[in-house]
């Protein structure tokens, strides 16, 4: 996948290049942002829409230092680049608190992945993760742990670290028509039913029920 000024996208399968105008770069940043800041769980990593927003960013600075001074598009270009600026860091930013809050289930998530599935973490982002865990138990062990029984100084931190709540309910904007959507019953009355979601719709819903169409793009969170 490619952006103007350059950029380029590897398709999944590293077969092909797409190609993306600058503006539908923003609007692919902007949606992941979206859909990380409002889903319960860490999502897919985007690595490669971070390193063309950085790239894109760059060339915008560039034709800034080129242009007149006193031009009013200067004005106009600074403040757009702030803003895709504070939406890249806010992305990233909303990720790293995740994986604090998860690590131990983020880790496991990663370790248990299928050959070939997408990985939910940058190589960055699982150096940290580890980094963390290691630091965690390091701590836990130097101020509690080493005080205690024998057999009490082994903590499983898969247990004791709260999992991502995948039952909790998201809005959501429908981006491409779904059919035959399974809904869990809310109580033991009723049953599971399906419904369709219209393009350009909103809906609140649970989130495990729509999770697989965030991974797919079918869907934007809100």
């Amino acid at each position: 996948m490619a952006a103007a000024g350059g950029e380029e996208l590897d398709s999944d399968d590293g077969s092909e290049e797409l190609v993306l105008t600058p503006l539908q770069l923003i609007r692919s940043l902007e949606q992941a942002w979206l859909n990380e800041k409002f889903a319960p769980e860490l999502l897919e990593s985007k690595p490669e829409i971070i390193e063309c927003v950085v790239e894109q960013l760059d060339h915008m600075e560039a034709n800034l230092k080129r242009a007149k001074k006193g031009d009013l598009k200067v004005s106009v270009h600074r403040m757009e680049i702030e803003r895709i600026r504070y939406v890249l860091s806010s992305y990233l930013r909303c990720r790293l608190v995740k994986i604090e809050k998860f690590f131990p289930h983020v880790l496991e998530k990663e370790k248990s992945r299928a050959k070939g599935e997408p990985s939910i973490l940058s190589p960055e982002e699982f150096a940290f993760a580890k980094e963390y865990m290691a630091n965690t138990e390091t701590y836990l062990k130097n101020v509690a742990l080493k005080h205690m029984p024998p057999n009490l100084q082994k903590v499983a931190l898969l247990k004791s670290v709260p999992k991502p709540n995948l039952d909790s309910f998201v809005f959501l904007r429908v981006l491409k028509r779904q059919e035959n959507i399974l809904v869990e019953p809310e109580t033991d009355e009723q049953r599971e039913y399906t419904i369709d979601l219209e393009e350009g719709s909103q809906h609140l819903i649970r989130y495990k029920t729509i999770a697989p169409l965030v991974a797919s793009g079918a869907v934007q969170l809100i």
